[in-house]
């Protein structure tokens, strides 16, 4: 089974500037280099002595935020060496410049061996964050039995690539099935709901022979979650779907969550489910939830979406119009429409505070043999 490779880093996937973590930019590499031209550039064009010695000392620290200790040691001693060029004549109005800059040189030298210990440090500390978060919600393949799926998943916090959204699509004895949701809260602390959920998950996909049991598997541990938690109420929204074999009918429980969208040609309509009660506030029976079957054709497609899109506002406060702005994509590949929304959906709502999570599945039973 073919996974789909990771887009490319964008808003709101790894949003780090170099001020808080990420390389930094190329200019900011280019600027020492640059300056020390510029400098001697100056003094040698201008036919009257410049006064400009001082702004050398200033090369050794801005080495520090992208150079190796070795790198701004020699950048240092190019300064240095500089200072006694007479042809520069840099070295006015004496030695105490030239020792300024030697102390600052040296002090750079140190200052860039710790930066440089610690970046790699907390890159150590990214990569395995990474590994965890992925093991958490794992890349989502490109089709699952008869389903092709595309997702997209934005969390709110900054740095991090999981949130209090989640989404899985697993195959089991009982034909497909998809979970997407949002658990109380978002950020860091809700991934270690977010992944008991999904284990719950993955588990009654082998064991439960229908929607509604799924459902219930998820609401109880949850309850039992929050029990063992001193002061904690868990909850989560969530929708649940089955596909039938041939993937052209498919069972909807939503328990909370946004229904899900069926796009038919160029129209995009919501589903017309029976909601229920979120997980964890203790389903009295699961045979009281009620599923929606939905006849789907060739060429139709489901998307998905989390509270993060529907309920994203402009700067009047007005909702971000999910159904109107499928409609205009209707013509899109699935496998880029998740893309397409969100690029859309941050230009409705530059800052959008809030986990997101985009599913789109369709329908593609194999060719017969």
């Amino acid at each position: 089974m073919r996974k789909v490779s990771a887009p490319p880093p964008r808003r709101g996937e790894d949003r780090r500037s170099w001020l808080r973590g990420a390389p930094p930019p190329r200019w900011v590499r280019a600027l020492p280099p640059v300056l020390v031209v510029a400098i001697c550039a100056a003094t040698l064009i201008s036919h009257d002595p410049l006064d400009i010695g001082f702004l050398l000392g200033a090369i050794p620290p801005l080495a520090v935020l992208s150079y190796s200790p070795l790198a701004t040691a020699l950048l240092g001693g190019v300064v240095v060496a500089l200072l006694n060029i007479p042809a520069f004549q840099l070295d006015r109005p004496g030695g105490t410049d030239l020792l300024t800059v030697v102390f600052v040189a040296g002090l750079s030298v140190f200052v860039s061996f710790v930066r440089s210990r610690r970046d790699a440090q907390l890159g150590l500390e990214r990569t395995v964050a990474e590994a965890a978060q992925h093991a958490v919600v794992p890349p989502l393949p490109e089709r699952v039995g008869a389903v092709r799926c595309a997702g997209l998943y934005r969390a709110a916090q900054r740095g991090t690539l999981v949130g209090g959204d989640f989404f899985d699509v697993r195959d089991g004895p009982f034909g497909v099935r998809v979970v997407t949701g949002d658990v109380q809260g978002h950020g860091l602390s809700a991934v270690s709901t977010v992944a008991s959920l999904l284990g719950a998950f993955r588990e009654a996909v082998l064991d439960q022979p229908d929607l509604a049991s799924v459902a219930g598997r998820l609401d109880r541990r949850l309850v039992v979650d929050s029990a063992d938690a001193r002061h904690a109420e868990l909850f989560a929204t969530a929708g649940l779907l089955e596909f039938s074999a041939d993937a052209l009918e498919v069972r909807v429980v939503v328990c909370g969550n946004p229904p899900p969208l069926l796009l038919r040609g160029a129209r995009a309509t919501e589903l017309e489910v029976s909601p229920w009660t979120p997980l964890g506030l203790g389903l009295a029976d699961a045979d009281a939830v009620e599923s929606c079957t939905v006849s789907l054709r060739p060429g139709d497609r489901l998307f998905l979406a989390s509270d993060g899109v529907v309920e994203a506002r402009d700067a009047d406060g007005a909702f971000y119009p999910l159904a109107d702005r499928l409609t205009a994509f209707a013509d899109e590949d699935p496998a880029v429409l998740p893309e397409r929304v969100w690029a859309d959906l941050v230009r409705f709502c530059p800052d959008v505070a809030d986990d997101v999570t985009m599913l789109v599945l369709t329908p593609s039973p194999p060719a017969p043999a």
